[in-house]
Parts: C-alpha cells; sequence; structure tokens
C-alpha cells in the first residue's frame, strides 16, 4: 500500500479524502481550516483526525526516504537482491527497516569482520551447515598465520556466528516481539540511595509486566534510574533458574538455524549470541519502546487536561479586580476593565487589615466592579476571606469573589511579553493582571504563557520535549480556532494562534489596528503589511469584527461564502441583519437549494447554524467551587469532611481536586463512580466542580485520598492506595452506577449571565 491507503485505512477513510486533505496540506493549509471550510474536499474528517494524518503523513515520508537510502547503500555494496529489495519496499515502520539494513549497515571493524579477513567464515559456514563435524578437527584446517591454533580459529568462526545471528531480521523482530510481551521490569533501590530516594519509595522493589506498566509509572522508575536512585532491569525468566539451563529465546534462536540440541559448541554460541548481544540490544530497544509510549500517552493526558483548562467557561467581559495574595510581600492587587485593559493597581497587607478592606472599597466603587479573581497560591484563603468581607460590605455593588488557578502568571509576569505590555509596571504586580484577565477570558490570557507552565501535565519534563511541545501548539491553535477572536480586541499571543497567522503578522495587524484605528470590515485586512490573499484565506474565518460594515463578519461564515448568503437573501427579500438570529426566517431556508460545486451540503449547513446563532461560543456555562470556611490547611482535615473542590488535573490513574488547601487532593480510578471507569476523562476534566469526601489524609506526604462516591466510608478502602505506583481500577458491581453530578452552582452562574446581559 502506498501512503495514502496506509492512512485510510487507519482513519477508516476513503484514498479520496485522504488525498485531498494530504493535498490541502501541501498546500499550506491549517488543520483548522480544512476541519472547517474544506468538508466538502475531505469528507467531513474532524481536526483529531487531521492531526493524524499529519503526524502519520510526515512519519511515512520519512519512511520513504530513508527506504530510498537504504536501497543506495545496498546497491552501491553490490549485495541488493529482488527479495531484499521486496522486503525493504514492504516495510512499515522504521524499526523493521533498521533491522534488514543492520547486516549492510557501515560500521566499525569488528571481531567478525576480522575474522573473515582471516579466512574463517567457510569455517563458520561448515560448523553451522554440518553439526557433525568435530569443531576442534574442523578448525585445524584452517591455521595459517593469522590464526595460530584451533582456539583462534573457533572464536573467529564463533564471532562469525554471533554476529549472523544477531542480524537476521526476522528473527530479531520474533525475539523482540516476545520479549516486549513476556518479559518483566524489575526496578530496585540501590543500596545507600534508601533516604536520598525517599520519593521513588514506591518503586523500591517494584516488578510488573513492560507491555502493560501504565505511562505514569514508567516515567516515574525511569526517571528514579536517570536520578541514579533504581537500578532498571529486564527480566524475562525467574530468577533462580540455574545459569546454564537454557531459555526459550535461545531455543528460538536454536530452531531457527536448525541447530541440534547435542552440538555444544554451537549452543554456547547460542547462549552467549542472546546474553552478550541480542538481549542487551532488545533490552534497550524494550526500554526506549517504553518511554516512548509512555511519552505519548502522558502527552495525551496533558493535551486533553490542557484543552479543557482553554476551553473553560469565561466568567464574562466585566470589571475585575484581581488578587494576588501574599504574606510577607502583601496582596498585589490589578483592577482591569471589561476589555481587559489594566487601569489601576495596588498592594495591600493580611496584617493591616482595615486599611487593606478600605483602599479595596475604594477601588471597587471607583472603577464598578464586578468580579474579584483571587489567585490560588500562598495565602489565598486569608484573602479569600478578605474578599468574602467586601462582598458582604458592599451588597449594593452585586459582587461575586472565585478563586482561580495561578499556574504560570509568575512565568508571564517575567516574560518578555509582559514586559512589553507592562513596561513600567512592577512584575509582581504583572501576576495579578494576568489572574483577573484569567477570569475574564481563560483562552485569550492564557495563550500568552507556555503551556508546559500551566500546571496540568504529568512528568512533563521527563517527557519528549519537541513531541510535547508540538502536540500543545495544536491543541492552543485549535481551541482558539475553535472559539474565534475578536480583532479589534484581541492581543497579538492570541492573533498569532488564528490559523495562517504567525507572531510576526500577528503584530502587523496590532501595528495597524493602532494606526489606523479598529478594522470595519474583514476585507480591511489585507491592507495589513504582509497579509496576503492566502493567509487571508485560512485566518478571515476565525476573525470577527463587532458592530463593522459587514453583520456577517461577526460570524464563522467565511467571506468566500458570503455570494451564498447574498443568494438567500435575496430570495427572501431581507437584510443581513434581519436574517442573523432569526430563527423562523433560517428554517425557511431549504439547504439543497444552495449547494453548488464549491459548497455542499455540510458548508450550507454550517452556514445557517451560524446564521442562527452568530460567533457561538462552543464554552459552556461559567461555575466555580465554594471552598468550606474553615478549611485552610491540610492539617483541617479529617476523614468523612464532605467538601467542593475543582478539577486541577486529570491523569490516567485518577483525578487531583483543588479543595482549597494547597494540596491537591487525588480521587482514584475506582472512586470517580460507583460504575467501572475505564478512563477518568469519562467522568470529570479539568475545570469542573465536583463534591468530593475526604478518605484518608498523609500530612507527613502531603497526600489526600479523596473519594466522589459520598457513600464510602473513611477506612473501608485504606488497602487502596492513592499512589500511582498501586493504581488499580476497582470499579464496583453490586449497586448499580451512580455518578455524582458537578455542582451547577445556579446562583452563580444565573448572577454573572445577568452582569453579562
Amino acid at each position: 500500500m502506498n501512503i495514502t491507503q496506509i492512512i485510510a485505512q487507519e482513519l477508516n477513510a476513503t484514498a479520496a479524502q485522504i488525498q485531498a486533505a494530504v493535498t490541502l496540506l501541501d498546500e499550506g493549509a491549517t488543520v483548522p481550516f480544512i476541519a472547517r471550510y474544506r468538508k466538502e474536499a475531505t469528507g467531513g474528517l474532524d481536526d483529531t483526525q487531521l492531526r493524524h494524518l499529519a503526524e502519520r503523513l510526515q512519519y511515512l515520508r520519512e519512511l520513504e526516504e530513508r527506504k530510498a537510502t537504504v536501497l543506495k547503500s545496498i546497491e552501491e555494496q553490490g549485495k541488493l537482491t529482488p527479495e531484499l529489495q521486496a522486503a525493504i519496499e514492504e516495510t512499515d515502520n522504521k524499526t523493521a527497516l533498521e533491522d534488514l539494513y543492520l547486516p549492510y549497515k557501515p560500521k566499525r571493524r569488528t571481531k567478525a569482520q576480522i575474522a573473515r579477513e582471516h579466512g574463517l567464515q567457510p569455517l563458520a559456514d561448515l560448523l553451522l551447515a554440518d553439526q557433525s563435524q568435530d569443531p576442534e578437527t574442523a578448525a585445524q584446517a584452517y591455521l595459517n598465520e593469522n590464526v595460530a591454533d584451533t582456539k583462534a580459529a573457533l572464536d573467529g568462526a564463533r564471532a562469525i556466528l554471533m554476529e549472523q545471528f544477531a542480524e537476521d531480521a526476522e528473527l530479531i523482530g520474533r525475539l523482540r516481539e516476545k520479549l516486549w510481551n513476556e518479559a518483566e521490569i524489575h526496578a530496585q533501590v540501590i543500596a545507600g540511595k534508601e533516604q536520598d530516594g525517599e520519593k521513588f519509595s514506591d518503586y523500591f522493589d517494584h516488578r510488573e509486566a513492560v507491555r502493560a506498566m501504565p505511562s505514569h509509572r514508567a516515567l516515574a522508575v525511569l526517571r528514579g534510574r536517570n536520578e541514579e536512585i533504581l537500578q532498571v532491569a529486564l527480566k524475562y525468566q525467574p530468577d533462580e533458574t540455574p545459569i546454564t539451563e537454557q531459555s526459550e529465546y535461545e531455543k528460538i534462536i536454536a530452531r531457527h538455524f536448525k541447530i541440534s540440541d547435542g552440538h555444544k559448541w554451537l549452543r554456547d554460541t547460542v547462549r552467549l549470541t542472546w546474553r552478550a548481544k541480542i538481549f542487551l540490544s532488545l533490552e534497550l530497544d524494550a526500554l526506549n519502546r517504553l518511554k516512548e509510549q509512555a511519552d505519548t500517552d502522558a502527552i495525551t493526558v496533558f493535551a486533553r487536561n490542557l484543552k479543557d483548562l482553554l476551553l473553560a467557561a469565561p466568567a464574562g467581559r466585566l470589571p475585575t479586580l484581581g488578587l494576588d495574595p501574599g504574606y510577607r510581600t502583601g496582596i498585589k492587587t490589578a483592577v482591569v476593565d471589561d476589555t481587559g485593559k489594566l487601569i489601576d493597581t495596588a498592594v495591600v497587607y493580611l496584617h493591616q487589615e482595615t486599611n487593606a478592606l478600605a483602599t479595596l472599597a475604594q477601588l471597587i466603587k471607583k472603577h464598578g466592579i464586578k468580579l474579584i479573581a483571587i489567585g490560588n497560591g500562598t495565602a489565598s484563603r486569608e484573602t479569600d476571606k478578605l474578599a468574602g468581607e467586601l462582598v458582604k460590605g458592599l451588597p449594593e455593588m452585586g459582587l461575586h469573589k472565585i478563586v482561580v488557578s495561578e499556574a504560570g502568571a509568575s512565568v508571564y509576569s517575567a516574560s518578555e511579553l509582559a514586559a512589553k505590555e507592562f513596561p513600567e509596571l512592577d512584575v509582581s504586580l504583572r501576576g495579578a493582571v494576568s489572574i483577573a484577565r484569567r477570569l475574564q477570558d481563560p483562552l485569550a490570557e492564557l495563550v500568552k504563557i507556555d503551556p508546559k507552565s500551566i500546571g496540568v501535565g504529568q512528568y512533563q519534563h521527563d517527557v519528549n520535549q519537541s513531541q510535547l511541545a508540538k502536540s500543545l501548539d495544536a491543541v492552543v491553535e485549535d481551541c482558539v480556532n475553535a472559539v474565534g477572536v475578536d480583532v479589534n480586541t484581541a492581543s497579538a499571543p492570541l492573533l498569532a494562534r488564528i490559523s495562517g497567522l504567525n507572531s510576526t503578522l500577528a503584530q502587523n495587524i496590532v501595528a495597524y489596528r493602532d494606526e489606523n484605528g479598529a478594522f470595519e470590515s474583514r476585507k480591511k485586512l489585507l491592507k495589513v503589511p504582509r497579509l496576503g490573499e492566502k493567509t487571508f484565506e485560512q485566518a478571515a474565518g476565525f476573525l470577527r469584527i463587532n458592530g463593522g460594515q459587514e453583520p456577517l463578519d461577526a460570524s464563522a461564515v467565511h467571506p468566500e461564502a458570503y455570494p451564498v448568503v447574498a443568494k438567500m437573501l435575496a430570495d427572501l427579500h431581507i437584510k443581513a441583519a434581519d436574517l442573523i438570529g432569526n430563527r423562523e426566517k433560517i428554517k425557511q431556508i431549504k439547504p439543497a437549494s444552495y449547494t453548488t460545486e464549491q459548497f455542499g451540503l455540510p458548508t450550507i449547513l454550517d452556514i445557517l447554524a451560524e446564521l442562527e446563532k452568530p460567533g457561538r461560543d462552543p464554552r459552556g456555562e461559567f461555575q466555580t467551587a465554594t471552598f468550606a470556611e474553615g478549611i485552610n490547611e491540610i492539617k483541617d482535615l479529617q476523614p468523612g469532611m464532605i467538601l467542593e473542590g475543582v478539577v486541577s488535573n486529570v491523569a490516567n490513574f485518577g483525578a487531583f481536586v483543588d479543595i482549597g488547601v494547597h494540596q491537591d487532593g487525588l480521587v482514584h480510578i475506582s472512586a470517580l463512580s460507583n460504575k467501572f471507569v475505564q478512563d477518568p476523562r469519562e467522568v470529570v476534566k479539568a475545570g469542573d466542580v465536583v463534591k468530593v469526601k475526604v478518605l484518608e489524609v498523609d500530612a507527613a506526604r502531603k497526600r489526600i485520598a479523596l473519594t466522589m462516591r459520598l457513600d464510602d466510608e473513611p477506612g473501608a478502602q485504606a488497602k487502596r492506595s492513592d499512589r500511582p505506583s498501586e493504581s488499580r481500577n476497582q470499579g464496583r458491581s453490586s449497586k448499580p452506577a451512580r455518578q455524582e453530578k458537578a455542582p451547577a452552582n445556579s446562583a452563580m452562574a444565573d448572577a454573572l449571565a445577568k452582569l453579562k446581559r
């Protein structure tokens, strides 16, 4: 199969769909653009499928290039046979290709090569082909000035056979898969490192099937090895097995080369080949494969959490007071207006409560504050209490206080971007601005921060960093384009994530906007330096212009489809402003009447959906948790307490929940629901507000075990550890499935909805 056919099979799509997508990608189209505006061409492939397609396309093209290099190398050596060429051309992965190339790959001078130079290849061939030969006797015929005795001759012949055995592609492929499917990874603490490596104590003597090892445990064990706390090895047979006993792997090698049980010299050669060459190589392969799979899983978890966080519902464009808590340095305070523009700052101190309340109350009244955003770092509970006093003391203001994650705020504060945005503002106050803005619109603010600093990853520093960055960038791009941005208010970092744009073009748009005023239409974007027709095609549909000359510019309808809408308007004898949002009029339109060769039914249906709800935001309604009063530190927790919290991170083994004590608790996967849970994301996602019960508190190790099954009793599952190393899914079947729903927090949601209106 060619590349198109392979990907089509993997995605369960047609070759035509795949070829159309490949052509669009090669022409420079982005995944968001193809997914949203080229559904006819691709048969409706979504962004997830297109991301997979793009990744596989790159891999398979690299594979084809490598095949060409390998074939050329072997041909130049005069060793390319039709059978070998066919095997190479049929290979569908890089590992198998390198197995085939190994015997022909230029390498440093080996013992086997030296032995061949000394005329010992015929001896090796003879001993393998005619096993009735006595090795010592046969070796006598091959002594020469370079081979002094029979021992030297047999050692040379053995080196040749060992290399031959270790470079048999078919055999190595079988052994690799067998080892992967059957071997155990064994981690042990290095003597004397017990105290230094206490955080790895779960793995001081740990065995587990390598192929079934979850990513979080794999990455923890490999980190322990890298920090020289753990010894890690692959075990393929019981420890008590006598060293003289043949392993199954040695038997496979012997059978592959038809070596009889009674030929001791050849059997010893097989044993040496397996233990000194093949196993060491395959052990490294297996550990690399484990790492790659763990990386992929961890990156997937990170990407999903990041997506949930970026698409968290915004509290809305309301005047907001951002509070960055602190004891000694005080509470850094920033006021931003309903567009996110900084308009005032202050610093107040907890130990001067009267002055702090007076200062904050003055800011609230002066600027008509509606929301108070409180960072969840050190002193957040005390700051939250202070904010509560403000809410009670100023009922006429209709205030609402919300604790938000401040992960990454300090990174933003010290960034070049923040320095450019607020050159005169103290670094500490920039964090308060970020906290306020991320409550108003999480997506618009979080795009300014390196995704790896947002705090929703799992062993993020241990995984392949380029792969992680690529994945997270794709998530940010998809999220920003799914929501769309107002071109007249968006920051350069936000604009840079729009399909077809980059940092330079984003800066050019902002500069043009600053110099010439707000864009009145999408067409005016073509006047921005270096923004050409191709870029306009990719970006226009995701850029919104509210209150402009063309009503459709505020929607996700692409300018290329405006003629279709114009025809609809002509048939209905109305103007665009009278059609947009008018459900009754839109129902009168028959989609099939407006299909053309360029715009098929999927696009027409998208246009009608957008006309009905122009600029619709895919994000849900805003909700927030109410942390329990008096619960400020981990020492304040008691088993049996029922609390409200926010899901801060979702891992393969469960969900971490912020309950307001500076240390997230873990709801193990088996405690998420009364029914069996395969993937925690079936039940929760980052940002969800949930009710949990405290099962166990380990203050010394800063571990809190929680459950979302509120009928669980503390101590009833004490044997089930919250440690990743002992994660096991223990879903119940004795009770009907019942799942706690996240509190809707309807009072807050209703109040915010009224404020927005």
